[in-house]
């Protein structure tokens, strides 16, 4: 693999560590700082909305910077603001912390994948994208896991402070490995007439809402198997195992669909077979062996979506391709957030941890409609732009 993907993969690691860890050790949190799981499941929103407020901003700032030196200040920033995540003291300082902690996620993702599309050779470029996330695929496969049997058995902090130093890594490794790549001339009002269109928006609406799938089952995921699945709290960290080797898998398998039928096509039938087998694993979720088949098929099917849905964003953006990729970023955590939010509804009105499952499918399922919807009307300006000519 190209060197400067691998520095860019890097990077894909700590930032899905330091995401999606949260997930595995939510109750651990809880119990430290001696808030409710739901109060700390706060925490995951708060960081989906420093992801949606860096994103764009960062990226606006940073317009004509050469990329090299973006993403290197974007994971200083990383490594700083997850240490200080790491130290937090109390239920407010970690809701804070855990915010900016979110700021460099979505603008390090919209830049590495426009540069990860330029090392790659044509017509290989979602799967250039794949290998940058084939990084938080390595995070849920081991980075996950580890952090989550440090947490559980000694302290989630040590956790957050290994993922902190990532960061340091990621800034090192893209200064020594990642080309210089042509400082860009961009318009920045050009770049922000992209979300005048109404084809940004509906994108935006589909990753929003479709990804909102996968939130609504992990960020529930350790109760589910625990308290509905009855697998024991000490094999958490094996199902937090199989849900990243899924991902893994799910991702290159992705960025070879992307790039073998349209990127819309390939989110539709993703987000199709993400809300069949929600459903499939809430019926089936009071089995306990059925607990890891699942959560590594779930986690496979969830993860198929990631370069496709970039692809999109990137071919829908001619001269703002940028900032259309951190959007996507941004609305990945909308997602989060909406997962995580809409999820916890049944769970409030005292209902089981796999009804979240059952709001993940709707989720998915409109994500599926929406891509449907994109790709109608992607088709017709096709054919319309071939009449004009």
């Amino acid at each position: 693999m190209n060197k400067g993907l691998i520095a860019l993969a890097f990077g894909g690691l700590a930032i899905g560590m330091t995401e999606f860890n949260m997930m595995g050790l939510l109750m651990d949190i809880a119990k430290d700082v001696n808030i409710s799981i739901p109060e700390a499941s706060n925490l995951i929103g708060l960081y989906a909305l420093g992801v949606v407020v860096g994103a764009p901003t960062l990226v606006i700032a940073t317009a004509n910077v050469p990329p090299k030196k973006v993403l290197i200040y974007l994971m200083l920033m990383f490594f700083l603001f997850n240490g200080i995540f790491s130290m937090a003291p109390n239920g407010w300082s970690l809701y804070i912390s855990r915010f900016v902690s979110g700021l460099p996620h979505g603008a390090f993702f919209g830049v590495g994948s426009v540069v990860a599309a330029k090392l790659a050779k044509p017509g290989r470029e979602a799967q250039a994208i794949a290998a940058m996330f084939t990084g938080m695929t390595l995070a849920n496969l081991a980075g996950i896991p580890l952090g989550t049997y440090v947490g559980h058995h000694f302290s989630w902090r040590i956790t957050y402070g290994v993922i902190s130093l990532l960061g340091l890594v990621t800034a090192v490794s893209i200064y020594f490995w990642l080309p210089v790549i042509e400082k860009p001339t961009i318009n920045i009002r050009k770049q922000m007439n992209y979300f005048g269109r109404k084809e940004a928006w509906l994108i935006i609406a589909v990753i929003s809402i479709g990804t909102g799938g996968l939130f609504a089952w992990i960020s529930y995921i350790g109760p589910l198997v625990t308290k509905v699945s009855g697998v024991d709290e000490g094999n958490v960290p094996i199902i937090m195992f199989l849900v990243g080797l899924g991902m893994f898998i799910g991702n290159l398998i992705g960025g070879k669909l992307a790039d073998t039928v349209i990127p819309t096509k390939a989110a539709m039938y993703s987000f199709m077979a993400m809300a069949l087998v929600l459903v499939f694993g809430y019926f089936i979720s009071s089995v306990e062996w059925a607990a890891y088949p699942m959560a590594f098929l779930t986690g496979a099917v969830a993860f198929s979506i990631g370069s496709s849905l970039q692809m999109m964003l990137i071919n829908s953006a001619e001269g703002a391709e940028t900032l259309a990729a951190s959007a996507g970023q941004a609305a990945f955590n909308i997602g989060n957030s909406i997962g995580a939010y809409f999820g916890a509804i049944p769970i409030g009105l005292g209902l089981a941890y796999n009804t979240p499952m059952l709001v993940g499918a709707g989720l998915a399922f409109t994500g599926s409609v929406l891509a449907f919807v994109y790709l109608i009307k992607y088709r017709l300006r096709q054919f319309n732009n071939k009449v004009s000519k």
